[in-house]
């Protein structure tokens, strides 16, 4: 599995967790909102694999206006949302493909 792939699964279940209501917003206030310090290292991070790769990187994108604009509250949710579907949905599109080219 390429790095790529990898860290699109480990942000996108971290966007997941964050995008639950109360909870993941309890996290982000609780730790004096470094957990989006730490989300836009890791999107920035994917999206520098990703783009070596020469895979899609439009999930990290999302990730990064998510990480700052993460703490509005009800737009944080919607962005920590849709970047945790956009992420999953790509990690498991490329991971099918990397099998398939093994094959």
């Amino acid at each position: 599995m390429q790095a790529s792939t990898t860290l699109k699964w480990i942000t996108g279940g971290m966007e997941a967790f964050l995008a639950i209501p109360f909870l993941g917003g309890l996290t982000v206030m609780g730790f004096g909102y470094s957990p989006l310090t730490l989300m836009l290292i890791l999107h920035i991070i994917t999206l520098v694999f990703s783009v070596k790769e020469g895979k899609k990187f439009h999930g990290s994108i999302w990730g990064i206006v998510a990480s700052c604009l993460g703490w509005v509250i009800f737009l944080g949710w919607f962005l920590h949302t849709i970047t945790a579907i956009v992420l999953i949905i790509d990690a498991f599109a490329s991971g099918r493909r990397e099998k398939r080219m093994r094959v």
